[in-house]
């Protein structure tokens, strides 16, 4: 159940919980979780060990309501939850509709073509649904593909304060990201 007297935190896993791209001097951590049996991942995900579990706690502590964000839709709760420690969590549900490809013209136009990570076809694919989701209120969203032109359409289009928090998906979320989302969650 989501209690709506805090503001929402949308949850991309790709990037943000499980680093991926060109691996740290040394490779990647791998972790192991003391909420799963030992030798195990749920969903027999190798990628899992790669998060440190005790992001699920932090997670929690954040003054937010967590909700997955994330293509990995109700495989989220199957897999990471567990690993996290983590209570099932909402999960916002993607449209499959591609009757806002105009739109997503529209707002290429508009966007600064001078961020080299900008999707030439307009908006991240997920800005809409977020705002729409999130219902007039406040809410973080956690992701490694948020450009400027997600953050002004946001800024224009959502009735309650909003962060577009982008992540380094070579590192996930750090002690800068995590004070950064604190900070603003607790103004929100």
């Amino acid at each position: 159940m989501i209690d709506t007297d805090r503001p929402l935190l949308f949850l991309d896993v790709d990037g943000p919980l499980i680093p991926f791209g060109d691996p740290p001097p040394g490779g990647y951590p791998v972790h192991r979780s003391p909420h799963v049996p030992a030798g195990t991942t749920p969903g027999g995900n190798p990628l899992i060990a790669r998060v440190d579990p005790e992001l699920g706690p932090r997670l929690l502590r954040l003054p937010a309501e967590p909700v997955w964000a994330t293509t990995w839709l109700e495989d989220a709760n199957e897999c990471l939850a567990p690993w996290f420690g983590l209570p099932r969590l909402p999960v916002v549900d993607w449209p499959v509709d591609d009757s806002d490809d105009a739109e997503d013209a529209e707002d290429a136009e508009d966007a600064d073509t001078a961020d080299a990570t900008y999707p030439p076809q307009g908006l991240h694919w997920k800005t809409r649904t977020l705002v729409a989701w999130a219902g007039g209120r406040p809410f973080a969203w956690v992701d490694d593909e948020i450009t400027g032109a997600d953050r002004r359409w946001v800024a224009a289009h959502s009735p309650a304060r909003a962060l577009l928090h982008r992540v380094d998906p070579r590192r996930g979320l750090t002690e800068a990201d995590f004070a950064a989302l604190d900070a603003w969650l607790r103004t929100a």
